[in-house]
């Protein structure tokens, strides 16, 4: 690892605003300095400084997937070290520099497993960073499961989540509920001064129990529209609530197919862009080449996304985070707004202060991308990955 990065010759989105002929000067895993171009003189630097000529190419803060079960033949269903740390791997190839493995509803066993396996993977990667993990259950509702097994559930427990709690070693940052099961206010109390990010999700709430949620401080949706009660004119439910408050924050899918792209442009005229968050809700064979292709312990099939082979419901997403960005701005929205809801809304939401901005006293995760949103570079904290996964320096 070099002693010093100067990114140079740079069009910087640096989660504020854009800038032109710019370069950004990163010493010891942070950023130190971004300024015009007009200022560097390479006479001032060390010899050791690695300097990256960008060619004017896009350069914005690393994206950050907040929901992601697996990539590449790899998930958190396999409850393997090795798994969670292949992820960390393949992802940097997307544009990925820290990433939060989420859970699927199991049995207690099984859920331990799986945590103790992202806890013991922390630390060891060798790509993208894991910051936590996102636990999608299992207080969820029976009635909005998606592809979750029924057998996977369970009543709001404080003594499962304490044991969830103490097994994580503290690293559970995100979880979905369904805000109407009896008790979840109780468990809500729990988690707030742990710093645990309560998600609406898989949840047949209605209006009036989301209300109640987010008085609990349950203020953001798992993957909006998908697995929660729809918007009505009698109860606006828990879509409703999303468009009604612009206190709550959402997941979005950018695949076509989860959500229509008119019902994404749509929800940015009644939400503040810094209220939505890209996600990949990716299975494990996503971008896996050879079949068959298993999800959760289930046959799956692709087309555009994951569908469960046994009754062709739709079972999760292929996408990856760059082909996010490039599908938000496809549909018309800026390169800058696609950076703020990569990689700056979802360090914020989840409360990682040191992600997601381009400017002094940040932590240097940094994406590459080219005037076609093709990743370039993926640079983690002093290491430099080119196209290909491989470390250049």
């Amino acid at each position: 690892m070099v002693a010093a990065i100067c990114i140079h010759n740079a069009t910087v989105f640096n989660g504020y605003s854009m800038m032109k002929n710019c370069a950004i000067l990163i010493k010891q895993n942070k950023i130190v300095d971004v300024f015009n171009e007009e200022r560097m003189n390479k006479k001032v630097f060390k010899a050791d400084t690695s300097f990256i000529d960008a060619k004017g190419a896009y350069v914005m803060p690393g994206f950050i997937d907040t929901h992601i079960h697996g990539y590449g033949g790899y998930g958190t269903e396999d409850c393997s070290i090795k798994s969670i740390l292949k992820m960390s791997e393949g992802l940097v190839e997307c544009g990925v520099t820290s990433f939060i493995p989420t859970l699927y509803s199991g049995t207690k066993e099984t859920m331990l497993k799986g945590i103790k396996a992202i806890v013991g993977a922390m630390g060891k990667e060798k790509g993208a960073r894991i910051l936590g993990m996102h636990l999608e259950g299992p207080f969820i509702s029976p009635d909005r499961l998606g592809v979750q097994s029924p057998d996977s559930l369970s009543p709001v427990d404080l003594d499962l989540m304490e044991e969830f709690w103490q097994a994580s070693e503290g690293h559970i940052i995100n979880m979905t509920v369904a805000p109407e099961l009896k008790n979840m206010r109780q468990l809500a109390l729990y988690c707030l001064p742990k710093g645990i990010v309560l998600q609406a999700g898989h949840t047949n709430a209605t209006y009036k129990q989301m209300i109640e949620g987010m008085q609990a401080r349950i203020m953001h949706v798992t993957h909006l529209f998908n697995a929660m009660s729809r918007i009505h004119h009698r109860d606006p439910g828990c879509v409703g609530a999303v468009f009604i408050h612009p206190e709550l924050s959402c997941e979005v899918i950018a695949d076509g197919i989860h959500i229509h792209p008119e019902i994404i442009k749509f929800l940015l005229t009644c939400k503040s862009l810094d209220k939505v968050v890209l996600v990949t809700d990716a299975l494990k064979p996503t971008r896996q080449k050879k079949k068959p292709l298993i999800a959760n312990g289930e046959e799956v099939y692709l087309d555009k996304c994951f569908y469960r082979k046994a009754d062709d419901v739709i079972a999760g997403s292929a996408l990856t985070m760059i082909d996010s960005v490039r599908n938000i701005v496809s549909y018309g929205f800026r390169l800058e707004e696609a950076v703020h809801m990569a990689a700056t809304n979802p360090a914020r939401i989840m409360k990682q202060d040191h992600l997601g901005v381009l400017a002094p006293g940040y932590d240097a995760d940094v994406v590459i991308l080219s005037e076609k949103l093709r990743v370039l570079y993926t640079i983690i904290q002093g290491k430099i990955f080119s196209k290909g996964n491989k470390i250049c320096v």
